[in-house]
């Protein structure tokens, strides 16, 4: 009967790193958290789910949301999609040079500046692939595609205009780093800590 209740916690711990590891193959959008005016360098993370390339990114911009200035990567191009009235509302990276390999990610930087009025921002991302599938990252965040989600907090002012962020410190999280699920918290990780750590000292007080 222990081992029963042993291997069944272990189950559930398993479980829920799981969901979690498969939550982070999202596409994300950093930092997760930014101010209010403020001139925030943004970070588009693109993890690669399926055993092609990921050749093309398109990513539209919040409304509010300001950009102008992305940052070149190697082996992609870039454009600016623009709406009627020439403000830019998407950015489109494009691969000249293979794209991104199966397991896999790649980031692409811009600058954007925030709106003055705090509230959520969601990312609609567009991930292409090589052979022809598009998966839209635009759905809600209980979906099993969903956009990404920035909070903007009330801050002190609006930013320099030169790329400097007045925003929260949030970078993204460095690869493989806690943080990286969707809607970038790392509740799920914390919970299956938890849960292992409890299935352990209960173990141990039953057989002493």
């Amino acid at each position: 009967m222990k081992t029963t209740k042993w291997m069944s916690s272990l189950l559930v711990a398993g479980a829920i790193l799981t969901l979690s590891s498969a939550a982070q193959a999202h596409v994300n959008v950093y930092p997760k958290e930014t101010t209010t005016g403020a001139y925030e360098k943004y970070t588009v993370r693109v993890p690669v789910e399926k055993d092609v390339n990921t050749v093309k990114v398109k990513l539209e911009f919040p409304s509010g949301v300001k950009v102008s200035t992305v940052q070149p990567v190697p082996g992609w191009s870039y454009e600016f999609e623009k709406d009627a009235e020439g403000r830019n509302t998407a950015l489109i990276w494009t691969a000249t040079d293979g794209g991104i390999k199966a397991h896999e990610f790649m980031e692409f930087a811009f600058v954007g500046a925030n709106p003055k009025e705090a509230g959520e921002v969601a990312w609609k991302a567009y991930q292409t692939y090589t052979d022809g599938e598009v998966v839209e990252w635009t759905g809600e965040q209980d979906s099993k595609t969903p956009a990404s989600v920035t909070t903007i907090k009330e801050g002190a002012g609006a930013g320099d205009g030169h790329g400097h962020s007045h925003g929260a410190e949030t970078a993204a999280p460095a690869a493989g780093s806690e943080g990286t699920g969707s809607g970038g918290n790392s509740l799920p990780l914390v919970l299956s800590g938890l849960a292992l750590l409890l299935s352990i000292i209960s173990f141990f007080r039953k057989k002493a």
